[in-house]
């Protein structure tokens, strides 16, 4: 232990981490800059942060604030101590309604305010896109503004009063006339009055530098307006009381559609005297669709308000009047409004690969001008864009002139950072051509502060520095930030990073194949990091049971990049080994939620397959990858034996499951499922030697067998053969009731029958229906354990089996045929696991893109069928793996026609495989679960359907909840024989 850490121990009563992890969690935050700490420090309230900051004192280290690490130009990243206000100092201290103000910690997610506001009808004026994650002592340190802004102004206009301790250790509360200024700072605003009322451009969103105009007499002397956007550089931040704003009762949202982003941004000042509450701009290279959309090539989301939907709905249309548009949509419903919003919050993400796939960096993220002059900027942007070869997707905060931007600089090779220096330095001069600021909304951080005497001119910076050294003068708190600034071109992050593709097992297909590029991916919005599921989203629920960064999927992501980065500067200098990344992606689910979630498609459950496979490559793995990760093997063999109703009658004997349970890794709290008597593969093939018998009784007396016109492979997931038969005669049932029929997959390989020239006029074998030697597997616990070698020799050997019935050729003799899996993660892993983890052969493609889902299969290929009328009432989750990767309008079409209403929830069940039957993974698993899925169940009336369609997921609630879920399948197929028994003919194909 370092004499630091000892002393912050002596010293401090929250926590004090100078391990690898939490020191690799805080290296970066969302810009292009990395920079390592000696430790992290989180602090219970304002007594503890004058211990830190009077330990780093004496020791001569400095101390960076830190909120949500959400900040886009490096200002949250530090070499010293960082302050971590998000784990203690995260409280709403009290609220009042009639003077419509709150007093907040720095540590207090945004969210969590407007949640405190909204039953008073009060709100928090400024929101950033982050709001979900972002902190009110880091939108303070930036001057956050976000969307409203144009309404509400920046977070400067809605501070009263800060509680700030000093590097000195002083304690200061700043307010207006003076209030909390530390002395000397008057004295240097005085002799300096005429520079400060003519060096300041005029400009909603001018955040570059220190505010020392708000110093003037005329602004009442504002310490408190002028601390804000000072970036953790003038003091520490432990409470605040804001400024809270009546929040519309009703809103309208108009969606304008222009040609393209130049007729976007002419329009958008046109709109200002219209009082809207934001004027936001994106074009068409951010939408993954513009189907929900209208007609144009950029749009202007402008949002009214109004006391019912009536007024705020006259006053988009109002707007929708005045503005020149190609075409325009007025939204007045909720969710429709949240879906378009989106669209718009998720662009921060989605800016970081272009339309090709080509990355997309921050760096000049959000400059702003005047808005009268935008359009002429954007212009003049993209010519200066073009003359270095480079391309960019601007967006952002049109009705302020604000613009944000990811721009395809090359980061990674000498050339291209010289680029990257070279355009900063022009790029800057055109903002102040237009009379703009350097940043209009992040800060100027590490990535801009070496540029404001451009803006400022020498000597205002310079008296940027003498108010520093007033503030702070041994330059403690954040240094090389907005005064005396390191060079913007200095601690990348990618610089540590290895120039070669590490080899892997996985494709990385969106990658190029490329491990680092992956991991890349994760630039530190940190959308995972969000305390609250909304709708249908899943990512990521292992954060939000333990508040641990490490449990994020940026957390993962960034003790990936320190193992990448390795022996060159990272702080993981183990590799693969690394017991630190597996820690942290030990509570990772493998729910797949980031897939979809992230703005930039972060698949951490790939990336952990990866990992696990290379960490215990050669090595002796936890009991449960044997126990639970080759299950399809186990119970293939109980199968062959009939040892089911033996192994049934064990593990209900306590003692004995106890002992199997401590030798299988599972969890002590966990009941072992119990195995089907009869697998759902000899039901079928039972069945189907009677309909033969039958069909072949019916020739011999001149009948025709009336054979159903369209066939599909029921894939035999290890689920529904072992443990859940039901699900799949349920699916028989429906799948033929709606004129489908069904056949086994093989388990032998069957022969393709060609003509003499070696056309192809079909497939057989010679005993269809005789004991299969094999059974075609999707490697779903084979991939979750990471074990993939044997998941490759398992998709293989599936591979085999299927091929004849994937040769192009046979398309042309034959309708193909579609394999339709009723268990989603097993989808899900044929689906995308399955061509990305056998990239190299181009069968397993072709299997890819015939996989169906249940749903999938009756909208597709029985589209008139109508199902039964249920009219019921559902709950229930969606799976994860249906969420991120199958999608679910298929299914939502299909309950609907059915009449089975209601929305299920998001989140993750928490069992997730084999995660939550693991030792030591029972409690989060249950917490994941009580965090929607069992709340919705428990206050579900007593005729309400609970749909559960992973094998998962029923099993959680039925040992946590005492529930059964049902599959669709069954709930369908209880409702046919409900119609056959009433005397009802099911409606046919």
């Amino acid at each position: 232990m370092t004499g630091l850490e000892a002393a912050l121990r002596k010293a401090v009563r929250g926590d004090v981490r100078f391990d690898v992890t939490s020191r690799a969690l805080t290296t970066m935050d969302a810009s292009n800059h990395r920079r390592v700490p000696l430790g992290v420090v989180a602090p219970r309230d304002g007594d503890d942060v004058a211990a830190v900051l009077e330990v780093c004192r004496s020791h001569g280290v400095p101390v960076v604030p830190r909120g949500g690490g959400t900040s886009i130009a490096g200002q949250a990243t530090g070499t010293g101590v960082v302050l971590d206000f998000t784990r203690h100092m995260n409280k709403v201290v009290s609220l009042d309604p009639e003077a419509r103000t709150a007093v907040v910690q720095p540590g207090l997610v945004l969210d969590r305010l407007q949640d405190a506001a909204a039953p008073h009808g009060l709100r928090f004026g400024p929101d950033p896109s982050t709001h979900s994650r972002c902190t009110l002592g880091g939108m303070i340190g930036n001057n956050s503004c976000g969307s409203h802004s144009v309404a509400w102004g920046t977070t400067a206009d809605s501070v009263r009063e800060l509680d700030v301790v000093t590097a000195g250790g002083q304690r200061l509360r700043l307010g207006q006339d003076w209030a909390g200024a530390p002395a000397g700072l008057r004295e240097l605003v005085d002799g300096e009055l005429a520079r400060l009322r003519t060096g300041f451009p005029e400009l909603p969103r001018r955040i570059s530098g220190y505010a020392l105009d708000a110093l003037l007499p005329e602004h009442r002397a504002d310490v408190a307006r002028s601390f804000c956007g000072s970036e953790g550089t003038l003091g520490v931040l432990t409470e605040a009381v804001v400024r809270l704003v009546e929040a519309p009762r009703a809103r309208a949202l108009a969606v304008l559609g222009y040609v393209d982003e130049g007729a976007a941004a002419e329009a958008a000042a046109g709109l200002l005297p219209h009082h809207p509450l934001t004027v936001e701009g994106m074009a068409a290279d951010l939408v993954p669709s513009a189907a929900a959309l209208p007609r144009g090539g950029a749009w202007l989301f402008v949002e009214t308000g109004g006391t019912s939907e009536a007024e705020a709905r006259a006053r988009a249309e109002e707007i929708v009047r005045a503005a020149d548009v190609l075409d325009a949509l007025v939204v007045t419903d909720p969710a429709g409004q949240r879906a378009l919003w989106r669209i718009r919050e998720d662009a921060s993400g989605t800016a970081t690969r272009m339309p090709d796939g080509t990355e997309a960096w921050p760096g000049w993220e959000d400059c702003a001008v005047p808005p009268r002059r935008l359009g002429a900027y954007l212009r003049d942007f993209r010519r200066l864009l073009g003359s270095h070869g480079l391309r960019g997707t601007p967006y952002g905060h049109f009705g302020d002139g604000c613009i944000h931007v990811r721009i395809d600089f090359d980061l990674l090779t000498e050339a291209g950072v010289s680029r990257f220096r070279r355009f900063s330095e022009e790029l800057a001069e055109l903002v102040v051509a237009h009379g703009g600021s350097l940043s209009g909304e992040h800060g100027d951080g590490l990535a801009r502060a070496e540029l404001l005497p451009k803006m400022y001119g020498d000597d205002l910076v310079a008296l940027f520095e003498r108010a520093k050294a007033v503030w702070d003068p041994d330059d403690l708190l954040n240094p090389g930030v907005l005064v005396r600034p390191a060079p913007l071109d200095a601690n990348l992050r990618f610089s540590v990073l290895p120039r070669k593709p590490v080899d892997v097992a996985f494709g990385y297909p969106a990658d190029g194949g490329d491990f680092s590029a992956a991991v890349r991916r994760c630039v530190g919005v940190a959308k995972c990091r969000t305390t609250a599921v909304s709708g249908p989203a899943v990512m990521c629920p292992s954060f939000r049971v333990t508040g641990e960064e490490e449990h994020s999927t940026r957390g993962r992501a960034r003790l990936l990049h320190e193992m990448l980065a390795g022996e060159a500067g990272g702080l993981v200098t183990d590799g693969w080994r690394s017991t630190q990344v597996r820690d942290a992606l030990d509570l990772c689910l493998s729910c797949k939620g980031c897939r979809s979630d992230c703005p930039v498609g972060v698949d951490m459950a790939t990336y952990k397959a990866e990992f696990l496979h290379h960490h215990y490559e050669g090595r002796r793995r936890p009991a449960a990858h044997y126990s639970m990760g080759r299950l399809p093997l186990w119970l293939r063999w109980v199968d062959r034996l009939r040892l089911a109703p033996l192994l049934n009658s064990l593990a209900s004997v306590g003692p004995l499951a106890a002992v199997a349970k401590r030798l299988g890794g599972i969890a002590a709290e966990r009941r072992i499922p119990r195995l089907a008597p009869e697998t759902f593969g000899r039901w079928l093939r039972r069945r189907e030697r009677e309909r033969i018998r039958g069909w072949t009784a019916e020739a011999r007396k001149g009948g025709r067998p009336e054979l159903p016109g369209t066939m599909v492979h029921l894939w035999p997931d290890t689920f529904t053969e072992h443990l859940s038969p039901e699900v799949g005669r349920a699916a028989v049932r429906v799948l033929e009731a709606a004129g489908i029929g069904v056949l086994e997959l093989p388990g032998r390989p069957w022969k393709v029958a060609r003509t003499q020239d070696g056309e192809v006029v079909g497939v057989g074998t010679s005993a269809p229906w005789g004991r299969p030697r094999d059974r075609a597997c999707c490697g779903l616990t084979y991939l979750s354990t990471g074990q993939l070698d044997q998941a490759r020799a398992v998709l293989r050997r599936t591979l085999d089996l299927v091929e004849p019935f994937l040769l192009p050729e046979l398309d042309e003799v034959t309708e193909p045929l579609a394999f339709v899996v009723l268990e989603p993660s097993c989808a899900a892993a044929l689906r995308t696991d399955l061509p990305e983890l056998l990239h190299d052969d181009p069968r397993a493609a072709r299997l890819a893109a015939r996989v169906l889902t249940f749903a999938e299969a009756l909208e597709r290929l029985a589209p008139d069928w109508r199902p039964p009328a249920l009219n019921r009432p559902v709950v229930g989750q969606t799976h994860c793996h249906q969420h991120a990767v199958l999608g679910d309008a298929s299914d939502r079409k299909l309950r609907e026609a059915a009449g089975l209403t209601g929305e299920l929830t998001g989140g993750c069940c928490g069992l997730a495989g084999n995660f939550g039957f693991e030792k030591g993974h029972f409690e989060v698993s249950r917490a994941c679960a009580e965090e929607q899925l069992l709340p919705s169940v428990r206050g579900a009336s007593e005729d309400t359907v609970v749909l559960a369609d992973g094998f998962s997921c029923r099993t959680q609630l039925e040992q946590l909840a005492g529930v059964r879920g049902r599959h669709l399948a069954e709930v369908l197929a209880e409702g046919l024989d409900r119609e056959s028994q009433d005397g009802a003919v099911p409606p046919a194909s």
